[in-house]
């Protein structure tokens, strides 16, 4: 279940901080070659802590995938239901508005943090940012 080719490595050195209740941090990615650029989007839940979203962005606004916990089901364009966890991968002509099951041979984690290592192993970057988990992650 790709849906970029390249590898993706981390761009900036300066440590991100895990974003706490509401919070959001956007991390520039690169790819080996540094011929393209992604950002990492990390938001955490306002009052659900338990809830947030992770995201690989190309071209600044293309969503290339996208996992959402802790959330709601999210109703496909065909009427079908997701439950949460689930996983967004950029479709042409859809962009992000279809939703799949996490891939069980790739996500096996139930907790916030370990996910996100997923994600960013699923999205293969490769040279992973340096984030602080921070006191609730």
């Amino acid at each position: 279940m790709r849906c970029w080719p390249s590898r993706s490595i981390a761009w900036t050195t300066k440590p991100g901080r895990n974003p706490g209740m509401g919070g959001s941090i956007c991390v520039p990615l690169a790819s080996t070659d540094r011929r393209e650029s992604f950002l990492l989007d990390i938001r955490r839940g306002r009052i659900d802590f338990a809830k947030g979203t992770y995201q690989n962005r190309g071209r600044q606004v293309i969503v290339l995938a996208r996992l959402d916990f802790g959330g709601q089901p999210h109703r496909n364009p065909d009427g079908m239901d997701i439950p949460s966890p689930h996983l967004h991968i950029y479709k042409a002509g859809y962009g992000d508005k279809w939703a799949f099951p996490l891939p069980s041979d790739k996500f096996t984690a139930t907790k916030p943090w370990d996910l996100l290592s997923e994600f960013l192993k699923f999205c293969n970057v490769i040279d992973p940012p340096m984030i602080d988990r921070g006191l609730f992650a």
